[in-house]
């Protein structure tokens, strides 16, 4: 009887020290996603940036031309 006693014992440590690290981690995270709910990754850079994209449009190629490049590059 005395082995069952510490074996359940041992049981609700277990169970406690998981229920707290979940709980901790669940609060982890909300704090994670409120620090980041405001940052805006889209905003107009400052300083000395340049644009580094152009908005000419690239020629279509043939549906043969990008299953090569697939093939040759992966991509």
């Amino acid at each position: 009887m005395k082995r069952f006693l510490l074996a359940c014992f041992d049981l609700l440590k277990v169970f406690v020290v998981f229920t707290g690290f979940t709980i901790l981690f669940y609060y982890a995270i909300i704090w994670v996603n409120l620090e980041y709910q405001d940052y805006h990754k889209y905003d107009e850079p400052e300083g000395a940036a340049l644009k580094v994209t152009s908005m000419v449009q690239e020629k279509t190629d043939s549906w043969q031309n990008r299953l090569l490049f697939f093939f040759l590059n992966g991509e």
